[in-house]
């Protein structure tokens, strides 16, 4: 069986609000500490090597000022964050980079694509036929040309998949709508075991956890382009996942801190 490593790696912060964007506002009464103010949260990409490949799994966010210009005020992106200065700062040269990998294609998750000149780019279709014609809501997260600035994927070769799809033995990609109309997210071989890259599918490991009181098989974000979908893909991840320590989110703050004992998974 092929056996990966996984490396996740931070391009940026996007401060959000907890009841927001983390958890839904039905379940607010049953977690204890949900913060008001503003949290950052990492924007995390994840390099899985092995097998003789190299597979990025999303490129991560923009430079400071069109971030924050564009998307959520007073997010940044720090000196040597930017992918493609992580990846030198690793001494991997990006067009060594074989498979880009889209959970989704909002602004966070594509940026620098031009970097990775060998790559052949994926995405599900049904994200890329929107992330190409968006309704207006949604704008700001496609970086629609309406805005008057260019797509980070423009001109760009993106290829497509649907259901559940082997990339290369060892790697799959499956379906986990709801945050966005064709999220996907990723399952990735190791020898310890089998590892899911979750995207946005949910924003806390918490989002997994049931509760009780209210019947709720888990707990959903509130950030979403279709709840039941949110909600079934959710329950499905909870399903594959070997434990809730074999799921890697994009933005969990608590992988920050997993990163500084283990900066390689598997």
């Amino acid at each position: 069986m092929a056996q990966y490593t996984i490396r996740p790696i931070n391009s940026g912060f996007v401060p959000t609000y907890p009841k927001q964007y983390h958890y839904h506002h039905s379940v607010h009464h049953y977690i204890q500490g949900i913060k008001e103010e503003k949290e950052a949260l990492p924007v995390l990409t994840f390099l899985i090597e092995g097998e003789g490949r190299k597979i990025l799994v999303d490129t991560g966010m923009a430079w400071t000022e069109r971030a924050d210009k564009y998307h959520h005020p007073g997010s940044w992106q720090g000196p040597g964050e930017a992918i493609y200065e992580q990846f030198a700062s690793l001494g991997i040269p990006c067009e060594e980079v074989d498979y880009v990998l889209f959970t989704h294609m909002h602004w966070d998750h594509i940026f620098y694509m031009d970097k990775f000149k060998n790559a052949t780019f994926i995405a599900h279709e049904r994200e890329y036929a929107f992330a190409l014609d968006p309704i207006p809501l949604y704008y700001k997260s496609y970086e629609h040309p309406f805005l008057g600035i260019v797509r980070p994927f423009e001109g760009i070769k993106v290829d497509t998949c649907s259901g559940e799809t082997e990339i290369v033995p060892g790697v799959r990609a499956f379906e986990t709508f709801g945050h966005s109309p064709g999220h996907m997210s990723i399952e990735v071989d190791t020898k310890d075991g089998k590892y899911i890259l979750g995207g946005d599918s949910a924003f806390r490991l918490a989002n997994f956890n049931p509760i009780p009181e209210i019947g709720y098989t888990v707990t959903p974000p509130s950030r979403f382009a279709d709840i039941v979908a949110c909600w079934r893909s959710l329950e499905i991840t909870k399903e594959r996942a070997q434990g809730l320590d074999h799921i890697l989110l994009s933005h969990e703050t608590e992988l920050l801190e997993r990163m500084k004992t283990t900066p390689i998974f598997g």
